[in-house]
């Protein structure tokens, strides 16, 4: 699939087939977010992968947008490891790095045939604390992976967009 057939086709899939994503196609997808761009080369990404019955069923009990997806990814990054602006006190990279890393990973998922959807909509706190993850690491974002159902289909938003002048400004 080309680039730009892949950025206009992708949806955010809400419904997933029970079937599981092999191992070789999550591995594909988790290397795209590996080699994926952070501010000064830092890579403080961390990436959980959901996928035993018990981290899925504890993830579902968290939030309702985990959309019975045979996998869910937890993106977070090490504060840490991240960078942080010599120019101006309290602006760091990490959020924007797992972010990166999260779209990268979107993309290949979709490429291979695998719908995704970027989740907000969980207590990040509650959430670190019931995975047991180190105190210096934060999560950003979560990302149901599967096969999309045949019920699947874009929202009614998905194809409302802004006209270009109204979020690009020259200067």
């Amino acid at each position: 699939m080309n680039y730009e057939t892949l950025i206009r086709e992708r949806y955010s899939v809400r419904d997933y087939k029970e079937t599981p994503i092999e191992e070789e196609k999550l591995a594909e997808i988790l290397e795209a977010g590996r080699i994926a761009p952070t501010a000064g080369n830092r890579q403080p990404q961390r990436i959980y992968v959901l996928k035993s019955p018990e981290a899925l069923a504890k993830i579902r009990e968290i939030t309702p947008c985990a959309f019975n997806a045979p996998v869910v990814l937890m993106f977070g990054y090490n504060a840490d490891e991240q960078w942080t602006n010599p120019q101006e006190e309290g602006i760091c990279a990490g959020q924007q790095d797992a972010s990166i890393v999260a779209t990268h990973i979107m993309l290949e998922a979709w490429n291979l045939g695998i719908g995704s959807c970027w989740v907000n909509r969980f207590p990040n706190t509650e959430t670190a604390k019931a995975f047991n993850l180190p105190e210096n690491e934060k999560l950003v974002l979560l990302m149901p992976l599967g096969y999309p159902s045949d019920k699947a289909a874009p929202g009614p938003k998905h194809p409302i967009r802004k006209e270009m002048k109204e979020t690009v400004k020259e200067l």
